[in-house]
């Protein structure tokens, strides 16, 4: 198959993204170094609560009765999405501040417990466009496990990032 140049820049441009969020300790951060260190914000769909399954509970290290939050979110800088993540998470292991301000704000996930010290450990990625015809809306999608600095598994998040991170 031959690619265009937009789809060959495109398409490094995905997988320095891949590469940043590997190496970065939340996606927050990474985000907010591609917006210029401008505030990434959480657009929180809070009418909805999806279970966590059984291996999300196994990795977090939670009973199957032990409470789990949810947050849906749309991360955005300015007018600008940048992705749509789920996350499950331990509130009984973060702090009431932290617990509050997930529940009442729009900062998003990675801000909220940097004070842990937060580690990122990849579970999966997945290219969601093969260079093909145009660059679909979401072009890379990541399920990683974030624990404290202290290896404390807090929550598992799928984000799905979105092309007006990696357009040229």
């Amino acid at each position: 198959m031959t690619m265009t140049p937009l789809a060959h820049a495109v398409q490094d441009a995905v997988d320095a993204l891949h590469a940043d969020l590997l190496a970065g300790p939340t996606a927050t951060s990474v985000l907010e170094r591609r917006c210029g260190g401008l505030a990434v914000r959480a657009e929180v769909d809070r009418g909805i609560d999806v279970p966590a399954s059984a291996e999300q509970r196994d990795r977090l290290a939670v009973s199957a009765d032990e409470p789990l939050g949810y947050r849906r979110v749309r991360l955005v800088c300015g007018a600008r999405l940048l992705s749509e993540a789920e996350n499950w998470f331990v509130p009984e292991r973060l702090t009431p501040e932290m617990r509050a301000a997930l529940a009442e704000s729009d900062t998003p996930f990675g801000a909220v417990i940097a004070d842990l010290a937060p580690v990122r450990r990849n579970l999966a990625a997945e290219r969601l466009w093969d260079g093909r015809g145009a660059p679909p809306a979401a072009v890379l999608r990541h399920r990683a496990l974030v624990s404290s600095g202290a290896g404390v598994p807090l929550a598992e998040v799928v984000e799905t990032y979105q092309r007006a991170l990696v357009l040229p």
